[in-house]
């Protein structure tokens, strides 16, 4: 679990100064560790969001909320 908790860390970091390539490889190898974790789907679509890719964004908003229906950060 810490891979996972690592690789979340760093892709938070790299998202906050910018780094969307490299934020983005981060939460999605941590989605192949964990595909159940909705944090990480949110933040993959904030990224995709961010990187302008707002279709696939929502794809990921929505499988978070597949997740997690109550997810109020996927809404």
């Amino acid at each position: 679990m810490t891979e996972i908790s690592d690789l979340k860390d760093k892709g938070e970091n790299f998202l906050e100064n910018g780094q969307y390539d490299d934020a983005l490889r981060c939460f999605e190898q941590a989605i192949v560790m964990n595909a159940n974790d909705p944090d990480l789907w949110n933040f993959k679509a904030v990224v995709l969001r961010s990187m302008g890719r707002h279709e696939e964004a929502i794809e990921c908003f929505n499988k978070s909320l597949k997740i997690d229906p109550r997810d109020k950060n996927a809404s």
